[in-house]
């Protein structure tokens, strides 16, 4: 964290523009950043220029060459409204990469809307190589299309700092039941199974516990997931698409420390009343 900051400091929760906030925050300072930015607006978005990338083998000018910037431009011509939305969420990405420490990952949450351009431009950004999963987050609730496939699920886009070092520990992630129990022993029923890529859980039920009234709120079961796989007890966790605050609602209950931070006003609210409520120590 900030020089001014020590192991003991509390959690926060900032309100402000994320960009101008996390390029203060000092290199390599987070074990896990989740990111759930809004979806493709089709607005023009203020930019912030990015020079470079730092990687496992040292800095890399340029977002690692004429490859990036070949897709990137082919893509951008390809889809107008992705263009103005990458002008937007390409410097964040930077600033979480370089949040990121050695043994930290990434989460990027989106819809199927954007998420085939995003894994493209991070494999070139990024390289493919710090790519780990693709997490289809599932669900059945709303309205459906009866024109096509109602759309039921979201992608969550997970990349590693370095793919030599980063921590996961599947053996702390809450078990699943199995889909098809009796065809497997009852000792492994009564344990249960670990979670795959593909997540089957309910999003916040409109009258639930964890109902805020805040319209994109995640349920606490998808991040409790990452973070206790992504993540020790003490390490800090970053969200500056924070919303509802889930990602630290989350993190708290875990005994990990976080960062959130929102431009709305709103969402600080929101966050500020969720965790009084639940007792979390914060500033």
């Amino acid at each position: 964290m900030p020089a001014s900051w020590s192991s003991t400091s509390p959690n926060r929760v900032i309100h402000g523009d994320n960009l101008e906030i996390v390029a203060q925050l000092p290199d390599a300072s987070f074990t896990a950043v989740y990111l759930d930015p809004p979806f493709n607006t089709g607005r023009s978005q203020r930019r912030q220029s990015t020079t470079s990338v730092r990687s496992a083998s040292g800095s890399i000018k340029g977002f690692k060459g004429q490859l990036y910037e070949r897709i990137r431009g082919d893509l951008m011509s390809y889809d107008d409204s992705f263009e103005d939305y990458w002008k937007f969420l390409e410097p964040r990405l930077a600033e979480a990469w370089r949040l990121l420490a050695d043994d930290g990952t990434l989460y990027l949450h989106l819809d199927y809307r954007e998420a085939h351009y995003a894994k493209v431009l991070l494999d070139a950004l990024f390289g493919r190589e710090c790519f780990l999963n693709e997490i289809i987050w599932a669900y059945d609730y709303g309205a459906k299309s009866k024109s096509k496939w109602p759309a039921k699920h979201d992608t969550i886009l997970v990349y590693v700092r370095n793919p030599q070092r980063y921590h996961f520990d599947s053996s702390a992630v809450d078990r699943e039941p199995y889909m098809a129990p009796g065809l497997v022993t009852p000792e492994k029923v009564a344990l249960g199974k670990l979670p795959t890529d593909v997540w089957w859980h309910t999003i916040v039920s409109p009258t639930g516990r964890e109902k805020t009234g805040y319209p994109t709120q995640k349920p606490e079961g998808i991040l409790r997931r990452i973070i206790q796989a992504s993540t020790r007890e003490g390490d800090w966790v970053l969200d500056f698409f924070a919303g509802s605050g889930t990602t630290g609602a989350a993190a708290a209950a875990l005994g990990r420390r976080f960062v959130l931070v929102d431009e709305s006003l709103e969402a600080v609210a929101v966050i500020r009343a969720r965790l009084d409520k639940a007792g979390v120590d914060f500033r």
